[in-house]
C-alpha cells in the first residue's frame, strides 16, 4: 500500500488536528505504517523532536497516534505569531527570520513550496499512508495562488481530499457546497467528499440532508463523528483559546485527600504551550482555569505564568492589570507561583531583549534571582533531570538565555521559597515529579489536597488517542475511506459552479 489523504476543513478549528490524528491511530490498529504532515501550521504551541526540530505540538500528538517519532519531516514551516501582522518562521524546525503577512504571502511562500513537497514525498516513499491536514480552509480564494499546505499541495501530489465540518456551528451543509463550489475544476476534481464533525441527536434526522448534498455535488459523506467531550488533546493555536472561564480538564474525577486544588493561569498575551497545564488538570481534584485579573489569584493555591512569544509584551500586561502586584505579594507570603520559559523570564531581575522585542533592558518582576539575554540563535532542546527527588523530561524552544545568580537549583532555573521557575515545558507530564511538585503545593497553600498516586498522564493521553481512532472505526465508512487513501480521488466528480474568481 502507498496512499495518501488530505484532511481540509470547512472552517479553523473544524476538527481537522483530531480527524486526522483519529485516521492515524485507526489506520496504524490495521497494521497500516502512517505517518502525519502538514505541510505549514501557524501556531504558538510547539514541540521539540529529538534530533532538535520544532515543529507543530499538534503534528508530535499525531505522530503518537500513529505510533511513529515525530520528525521535522511533518511539519516543514511552523509559523509563531508575534503580533496581529508578523510571524517568526520556522523552516525544517530552525527559525530563519521574522516575516509580515503580506511578506509571507506575497513570495516567501512559494519559495517554501518544493521544500514542502519534497518532505512530503520522503514521507510517502517511507510510509505505507500519509495523512495531510490542511490549513484554515481549501477556499480562502484570496490565497490560493501562493498555497502550500491545501488544494496547492493536493493538486502537486495528486492527493483526494476529505472536507470536514462542524456541525455544532450550524451552517455545515451551506460550508461544504460553499467550500467545493469557490475552488477551480482542478481543484474540485480532488474533492472526494465529506466528513461531519460534532454531530448531537440522532443521525437518522441528518441522513436526508446529506442525500440531497450528494445530489448536488455528486459527493458522498463518508461519516458522521459524535461529539466528544473532553478529549483533551492538544490545540494548535493559543490565540484563538478563549481565556474568560476556559478550564481544560480531560478528568473528572473527585480530589483523594479532602481539599481540590485551584490552579489559576496567567493568560498573558501571545501564550505558548499552554498545553504545560494539561497534566495538571488531568489530576482528580484539580481545577486549572485561565485568569486576567489580579483578584482571581487571591483564592488560587498555585499561579502559572506560562510561555509566551512576547515576554517584554506580557510584562506590560501583568503590570496593567494588577497582576504583577498580586503575584508579589503572593511571594511574600510563601504562596505558591510557577513560571515556565517565557514566564520564568519575567519571574525574574532584568531582561535585555533585542531580539524578540527590541525594547533592549526592561525590568522583569524581580521574583527570583535571574537576569536574561535573549540571544539571536534559539534553544532547542530536549533535556532530561532531576528535580525533588524525582526524574523529569522536558523540553527547550527559547531566546532567552537566563543567568541564574541564586537560590536553589530547579530544572536549569531556580527556586526562591514558593516560587520556581524553570525554561522546562512539559515537566509537570513526568508521573512522579508531578506528583512531587503538588504536594509541595498543597503545603505551602495549606490544602489537605493528596495527588493520586496511579494518574499516568502518558497512559490518558493515549486513552485519549485511541477515542479518536474508535470514532473513525465506528462512525466513518472505512471500508470507503481505506479505498480513498489506496485509490485516490474518484473518478468522474461533476464540477460545481461558479468555481473560483
Amino acid at each position: 500500500m502507498r496512499g495518501g489523504l488530505l484532511v481540509a476543513g470547512t472552517t479553523s478549528d473544524a476538527g481537522k488536528s483530531v480527524v486526522t490524528a483519529g485516521i492515524c491511530r485507526w489506520l496504524v490498529r490495521q497494521g497500516v505504517k502512517v505517518a502525519p504532515f502538514k505541510g505549514q501550521n501557524m501556531s504558538l504551541n510547539s514541540f521539540v523532536t529529538r534530533e532538535g526540530a520544532e515543529i507543530g505540538r499538534a503534528q508530535a500528538m499525531q505522530a503518537q497516534a500513529a505510533r511513529v517519532e515525530p520528525t521535522a519531516l511533518m511539519n516543514p514551516v511552523l509559523l509563531k505569531p508575534g503580533s496581529d501582522r508578523s510571524s517568526q518562521v520556522v523552516l525544517m524546525g530552525r527559525p530563519v527570520g521574522e516575516l509580515s503577512a503580506r511578506g509571507y504571502h506575497g513570495g516567501r511562500q512559494r519559495e517554501l513550496f518544493e521544500p514542502v513537497l519534497a518532505c512530503l514525498e520522503e514521507l510517502r516513499g517511507t510510509y505505507d499512508a500519509v495523512i495531510c491536514e490542511g490549513a484554515g480552509s481549501p477556499a480562502e480564494i484570496n490565497l490560493r495562488r501562493t498555497d502550500i499546505v491545501n488544494m496547492g499541495i493536493a493538486r502537486a501530489a495528486r492527493l483526494p481530499v476529505l472536507v470536514v465540518g462542524d456541525i455544532d456551528r450550524g451552517g455545515v451543509f451551506a460550508q461544504f457546497f460553499g467550500t467545493t463550489a469557490l475552488l477551480a475544476p482542478e481543484d474540485q476534481e480532488l474533492i472526494a467528499g465529506y466528513l461531519v464533525n460534532k454531530f448531537r441527536g440522532d443521525v437518522t434526522l441528518l441522513e436526508p440532508g446529506l442525500d440531497m448534498l450528494h445530489g448536488l455535488t455528486g459527493r458522498r459523506a463518508f461519516g458522521v463523528l459524535p461529539y466528544a467531550h473532553g478529549l483533551g488533546i492538544d490545540e494548535e493555536d493559543g490565540l484563538r483559546v478563549s481565556m474568560r472561564g476556559a478550564v481544560r480538564e480531560s478528568v473528572v474525577a473527585p480530589p483523594v485527600g479532602e481539599d481540590v486544588l485551584r490552579v489559576a493561569v496567567c493568560a498573558v498575551p501571545l501564550m505558548s504551550n499552554f498545553t504545560d497545564v494539561d497534566a495538571l488538570a488531568a489530576e482528580p481534584g484539580v481545577v486549572v482555569r485561565f485568569v486576567d485579573r489580579a483578584e482571581e489569584l487571591v483564592d488560587a493555591d498555585l499561579v502559572i505564568v506560562p510561555g509566551t512569544r512576547g515576554t517584554v509584551k506580557a510584562l506590560a500586561w501583568l503590570r496593567e492589570r494588577g497582576l504583577a502586584d498580586a503575584l508579589a505579594r503572593r511571594a511574600a507570603e510563601g504562596r505558591p507561583v510557577l513560571g515556565v520559559c517565557g514566564g520564568f523570564q519575567a519571574l525574574g531581575m532584568r531582561i535585555e531583549d533585542e531580539v524578540e522585542s527590541k525594547a533592549g533592558t526592561v525590568d522583569g518582576l524581580g521574583l527570583l534571582p535571574v537576569r536574561v539575554r535573549f540571544a539571536a540563535d534559539k534553544t532547542l532542546a530536549r533535556p532530561v533531570g532531576e528535580a525533588l527527588g524525582e526524574r523529569v523530561e522536558g523540553y527547550e524552544i527559547h531566546h532567552g538565555v537566563a543567568e541564574v545568580l541564586g537560590g536553589e537549583p530547579f530544572l536549569d532555573g531556580c527556586r526562591v521559597g514558593a516560587v520556581w521557575g524553570t525554561h522546562w515545558h512539559g515537566s509537570l507530564e513526568s508521573d512522579g515529579f508531578r506528583r512531587a511538585f503538588l504536594r509541595e503545593v498543597a503545603a505551602a497553600a495549606g490544602r489537605r489536597f493528596v495527588p493520586a498516586p496511579d494518574t499516568s498522564f502518558g497512559a490518558l493521553r493515549e486513552e485519549q488517542l485511541d477515542r479518536l481512532g474508535d470514532l473513525i472505526e465506528e462512525h466513518a465508512d472505512t471500508d470507503a475511506l481505506l479505498r480513498l487513501i489506496e485509490s485516490g480521488p474518484p473518478a468522474g466528480l461533476p464540477f460545481i459552479p461558479p468555481g473560483a474568481p
